[in-house]
């Protein structure tokens, strides 16, 4: 049998074993689809914690934790991550059990790591409905606001924006307003989980599989507390020397929500790298991608080019000129990224700044030659 050692807890809910896969998302396709895996005597689970090799599941028996099987130089399986349905081979008397397969995931959050390498990395799978929390208490950062959604919209999930901590923000309403203007077809909801402002439409709002994104001290663990009726998630006070909050949840879990569906709390993320996210940027400034259509060229880059309706947009006061700068800079950002991954997208980006140096370099001989 398999030992683990080390401080790994089980991250089950103690009403794990009296719900059934539904209650967690399985359906009626999905299990048409792993009909061939029962034959080969594999049973479905969801991930509720991936750590360190190991998975904690629920399963149709109960709670699970599995170890998650080695790749092999020809596998080219996913790695388990919350969120995640899984094929599962239960445990013997000769070993634990074992996820062998990463289901097909129907949508998933997914950033860009720091790395050189611009991996993706996936921070929820599976889910419905993407809540991007956002502090009253600090200033409106718009353009993390539009990072934070395009990272939603690319998903596949549905993205709904709760303005937290409205208790201590002397007007909210204005504050709705801001947001829903940097938020194209989003609702926007104003809570406060110290007074319960906003909960029962928030409930009613976060369907099936909800996943909170956010950066540390916009109350995403507090208003988790409140939304499953207990204490499960770590909370922190947010410091005053710099209003940051503290990374209190330290790993992606799922949870049972009472009135039905499953939330998975995530830590704070300092930095959201976009990766693959060209659907999700075309989503987040609708108004934009809408007004391209009426460009006099398909492929006009919105900078200087005649006949471009989102210039003519800015010129007459219906689009603000800081959304298309923001659209840009993402845009780079999303292209360079790429880039990381596509020798060839590399070389086109590559291009202009090598033919800069040569022109320079010839500069440089023809200057010494002379000299």
């Amino acid at each position: 049998m398999f030992h683990q050692s080390g401080s790994h807890q089980p991250a089950f809910p103690s009403s794990a074993r009296a719900l059934a896969l539904a209650d967690y998302g399985w359906d009626a396709e999905r299990e048409r689809s792993f009909t061939p895996s029962r034959t080969d005597g594999l049973v479905p689970g969801r991930v509720v914690r991936a750590e360190r090799g190991l998975c904690d599941i629920v399963a149709e028996t109960g709670p699970v934790r599995a170890m998650v099987a080695p790749p092999t130089d020809t596998s080219d399986r996913l790695t388990p991550c919350t969120g995640d349905w899984v094929a599962v081979r239960p445990a013997t008397a000769a070993a634990s059990a074992t996820v062998v397969e990463v289901l097909e995931r129907r949508t998933a959050v997914v950033r860009s790591t720091a790395s050189r390498t611009s991996q993706a990395q996936v921070l929820a799978a599976n889910v419905d409905t993407v809540a991007v929390t956002v502090s009253l208490v600090d200033p409106l950062k718009h353009g993390r606001i539009e990072r934070m959604l395009a990272l939603a919209w690319g998903s596949g999930a549905a993205p709904v924006v709760v303005l937290t901590k409205a208790d201590r923000c002397a007007d909210p309403v204005s504050a709705i307003s801001e947001v829903a203007a940097v938020a194209p077809g989003v609702e926007v909801l104003v809570t406060s989980a110290a007074t319960g402002e906003g909960l029962d439409v928030l409930a009613a709002v976060l369907t099936s599989t909800v996943v909170l994104l956010g950066p540390s001290g916009t109350g995403k663990s507090t208003l988790g507390n409140r939304l499953l009726g207990e204490n499960r998630l770590a909370t922190g006070e947010v410091r005053s020397s710099d209003g940051k909050g503290r990374h209190t949840t330290a790993w992606r879990e799922l949870l049972p929500l009472p009135h039905g569906g499953v939330l998975l709390d995530t830590p704070g993320l300092r930095g959201v790298g976009l990766h693959d996210a060209e659907e999700g940027l075309d989503q987040t400034f609708a108004e934009i991608t809408e007004l391209t259509r009426e460009c006099r060229f398909a492929d006009c880059a919105h900078i200087t080019e005649p006949g471009c309706a989102v210039l003519s947009a800015i010129e007459d006061g219906h689009l603000a000129r800081r959304r298309l700068d923001s659209y840009h800079r993402l845009q780079r950002e999303n292209a360079h990224a790429a880039s990381r991954t596509d020798a060839r997208l590399r070389a086109e980006l590559e291009r202009p700044t090598k033919e800069i140096a040569r022109m320079r370099r010839a500069i440089n001989r023809s200057s010494h030659r002379r000299a």
